[in-house]
């Protein structure tokens, strides 16, 4: 028997419901010119199959449902090719069908990406063939790492779009890149694109604060403690840092400053 999270994500993922002569089992996603694949088992007495009518959309398919498994195809319906769907798998009680490949109808990071540059600290892109929604991730490397900085949702369909994000550089030269992730967690990048904005250092004072960190300007900063831990993070000219414990050492990234130090007072 599977444990009940397992079932509760079940309903969470698939939207499981129920009726008088059985239930439901709902699927919501992007179609991507593929189709869905059903297992069908017999009913629980043994006669007939388990899935007994599809819905997609809220129009009946005429998938022949009458077999062990079957085909959901989407292109018979007239669905273009990056639109919505709703799928709903009327079933009788005592059985489950199981849709063997529900990834296909998620949105995938399958975009054509040109056109990136930065200019007067804007950077664009353009892409083509996005197949879903997905959102894009702007990030910055410092601290010698990639920092994100901002999200702009992505369209999701196969026209050409153009997308900006304004950023706040910091000070030396500038490296920037795009993500994408889909479903299966693996990103999509840019090019990586490097520019020198020409701004001046960051300062901060006190070295010993007892309140408050007061920054020359704005910037993005993030605070660690002793054993590594992240204890704050944001952007701002002035930072509280009054929860902090007295006589510790902690370490500071701002700007494009890495691991300077100050102690609480």
């Amino acid at each position: 028997m599977k444990p009940l999270s397992t079932i509760l994500l079940f309903w969470t993922l698939f939207g499981l419901s129920t009726s008088s002569i059985g239930a439901s089992l709902v699927l919501n996603g992007i179609y991507q010119g593929k189709d869905l694949y059903v297992k069908n088992p017999s009913t629980g007495d043994g006669v007939g199959f388990c899935v007994y009518e599809v819905l997609v959309n809220g129009k009946m398919t005429s998938d022949e449902v009458n077999s062990s498994a079957f085909a959901i195809d989407f292109n018979i319906l007239g669905i273009e090719t990056g639109s919505n769907i709703e799928v709903i798998i009327n079933h009788k009680d005592g059985c489950a069908p199981q849709v063997i490949n529900p990834e296909v109808i998620k949105p995938h990071a399958t975009f054509q990406m040109k056109d990136v540059a930065v200019k007067n600290n804007i950077i664009s892109w353009t892409t083509e063939n996005e197949s879903g929604s997905l959102p894009f991730y702007v990030e910055q490397f410092k601290w010698n790492k990639w920092v994100r900085v901002g999200e702009v949702q992505g369209e999701g369909t196969a026209e050409p779009h153009t997308y900006r994000f304004e950023l706040s550089p910091y000070s030396g030269e500038n490296k920037v890149r795009v993500k994408q992730v889909d479903y299966s967690a693996k990103p999509k990048y840019s090019k990586e694109i490097s520019y020198n904005p020409n701004v001046s250092p960051v300062t901060f004072e006190p070295k010993n604060p007892s309140e408050e960190i007061t920054f020359s300007k704005a910037t993005q900063y993030e605070i660690f403690d002793h054993y590594g831990e992240l204890v704050k993070t944001g952007f701002s000219q002035t930072v509280d840092v009054s929860f902090l414990e007295k006589g510790k050492e902690y370490y500071l990234n701002y700007d494009s400053s890495f691991g300077e130090t100050f102690k609480k007072k």
